[in-house]
């Protein structure tokens, strides 16, 4: 069964107590997704573990769903792929698609469809961080369905971020980002300062875009030891620790 396609022009006023948990994925095609990867992976088992990726932190927020308050939505690029989705996720997903140039205004233009739709908050979450703890998402969800104005950010390891959420799309916050640099936490920051907006910062965690990265997954993930950054327990991510385990194997 396809996932819905929201429509940002048809509003569902029974969404505004619900924050969207909205991952930014780019559909599964070797040699289009995860290319920083290849080498040391072939482009195929870098479209392989960008699919595991999906499957663990599309997981990872459905169980945070549970919880109520939120809901699972991929904002997917690029349009006509849709299928290539079918039967990656959890029942309940929704798409809607990118739209845009840069990718700062691809977040934003997710941000302002998803609240044109009526939901009440927005996350949108990298696909690069298959084991981000749960505790996290949840913070998250949390801190925005109370009163008042208020971004969260969950900084990544890398200078980046792994999570921005909002209860309203700030332009602001997504202009002239200095994007993929280690300054883009930090710019983000002060951008939210200069709008005068409260800022809840999320414990930190990592992006998987490189072989230094992916060697501190398979650190997690493989070997079971925590990212010396955090005292945090980082999720399973079963999908992406099987597709490990059968490199090693075959390696």
């Amino acid at each position: 069964m396809p996932y819905p396609i929201l429509n940002a022009m048809q509003e569902d006023l029974t969404l505004k107590a619900l924050c969207a948990l909205t991952i930014m994925a780019k559909a599964p095609r070797p040699g289009r997704v995860k290319t920083r990867l290849s080498p040391p992976l072939t482009p195929e088992e870098a479209a392989a573990i960008n699919t595991c990726f999906l499957e663990d932190t599309t997981k990872n927020i459905a169980e945070v769903a549970e919880l109520g308050g939120s809901v699972g939505v991929i904002s997917y690029t690029p349009v006509g792929d849709e299928h290539l989705f079918e039967g990656l996720f959890p029942e309940g997903y929704r798409l809607i698609a990118q739209r845009g140039d840069g990718f700062g205004e691809r977040l934003l233009t997710t941000a302002q469809d998803l609240f044109a739709h009526g939901f009440g908050s927005v996350c949108l979450i990298d696909s690069d961080s298959p084991t981000v703890p749960r505790k996290a998402f949840a913070m998250a969800v949390d801190a925005l369905k109370h009163e008042g104005d208020r971004i969260v950010l969950g900084p990544s390891h890398d200078g980046g971020y792994y999570l921005i959420g909002m209860k309203q799309a700030h332009y602001e916050i997504f202009k002239d980002i200095t994007w993929s640099t280690s300054t883009v936490f930090d710019e983000t920051v002060a951008a939210v300062r200069s709008i005068g907006v409260e800022l809840i910062t999320l414990p930190m965690w990592y992006d998987v875009d490189d072989a230094e990265t992916l060697a501190l997954l398979r650190r997690e993930l493989v070997d079971g030891l925590t990212p010396e950054f955090t005292s945090l327990s980082g999720y399973p991510a079963e999908r992406t620790r099987s597709f490990l385990k059968r490199l090693d194997d075959s390696a």
